[in-house]
């Protein structure tokens, strides 16, 4: 089992906690994204991969698809990627501890190109991108209960 993460979308914080739960639970957990992200690699290597995946639309979302195999977990707020990795029936969750299942991903999935639709024609609204205690809080509780689940599969 493998811990597959979307890096490019990640905030710091998630990123940090996904690396001390690989470590405390060893399990691997690679990291893809088209730049060098500090921090991965590095002295904990053993536990951590940096895949740096080359410049273009898509090229880290596709190696994470390459790398994924069913008893992984992926971590991405990229909805479209989810629902490629629910259809390989991988277990994702995103950095606010969203599982995207395949009962959830269509409806994720036509809300997220609806809203695209309303940006690109002026009338998208304004987010505000805020991640902080809450949000690591939800994701570390999401993390671990998908994690039990998974090691209760193996």
């Amino acid at each position: 089992m493998k811990i597959l993460v979307d890096a490019d979308s990640c905030p710091r914080p998630a990123r940090e906690l996904i690396l001390k739960t690989a470590i405390r639970r060893r399990i691997k957990a690679i990291f893809a994204a088209n730049r060098p992200i500090p921090g991965i690699g590095g002295p904990d290597g053993e536990f951590s991969l940096m895949e740096l995946c080359p410049a273009g639309e898509g090229a880290a979302d596709d190696r994470i698809v390459e790398l994924a195999e069913p008893g992984d977990l992926a971590v991405t707020r990229d909805i479209p990627l989810a629902s490629r990795l629910v259809e390989a029936s991988i277990l994702v969750i995103d950095d606010r501890g969203q599982v995207y299942t395949r009962e959830n991903i269509r409806e994720r999935l036509s809300l997220r190109d609806f809203m695209v639709e309303l940006a690109q024609s002026g009338l998208g609204m304004e987010r505000i991108a805020t991640y902080g205690k809450k949000e690591l809080k939800t994701f570390a509780d999401g993390l671990d209960r998908v994690l039990v689940k998974l090691t209760k599969n193996i």
